[in-house]
C-alpha cells in the first residue's frame, strides 16, 4: 500500500468495501438502505468518485464492522514521552504523620 499513489488506495478501499459487500450477498439498494444513504451515494462510492467520511462510516456501521476503525487507527494511548514527563511527578517516599508518637510500646 506504501507504493500506491493516494488514487490507486482509495481505489483500494472502495474495491474492498465492494467485495465485502459482494461477500455478504448484499445489493447496493439493500446497503444504502442500511447505511441511511441514497443508492448513488454507494454508487458513487464503489466507483471511487470523492465521497465523504462520513459515508465510509455509514458503510460501515450498515456491515456491522466499525471496529474495523479500531484495527485502522488504534486508540495512541500516552506516548513515551508523556510518560517520562509523568514520572518526575510520582511519589517516591512517604509523607510523614501528623498523629503524635505514642512511646507506650507495651502489648
Amino acid at each position: 500500500m506504501n507504493n500506491l499513489s493516494d488514487e490507486q488506495v482509495l481505489i483500494e478501499l472502495t474495491q474492498r468495501i465492494k467485495q465485502k459487500r459482494l461477500n455478504l450477498n448484499i445489493t447496493q439498494d439493500e446497503l444504502s438502505k442500511r447505511a441511511g444513504v441514497h443508492v448513488q451515494t454507494i454508487k458513487n462510492f464503489e466507483s471511487g468518485k470523492t465521497t465523504t467520511l462520513l459515508t465510509f462510516v455509514q458503510i460501515l456501521r450498515a456491515f456491522g464492522d466499525l471496529e474495523a476503525l479500531n484495527k485502522l487507527l488504534p486508540v495512541p494511548g500516552v506516548s513515551p514521552i508523556e510518560l517520562l514527563k509523568l514520572k518526575g511527578k510520582e511519589r517516591e517516599r512517604a509523607s510523614r504523620s501528623n498523629k503524635p508518637k505514642n512511646d507506650d510500646t507495651s502489648w
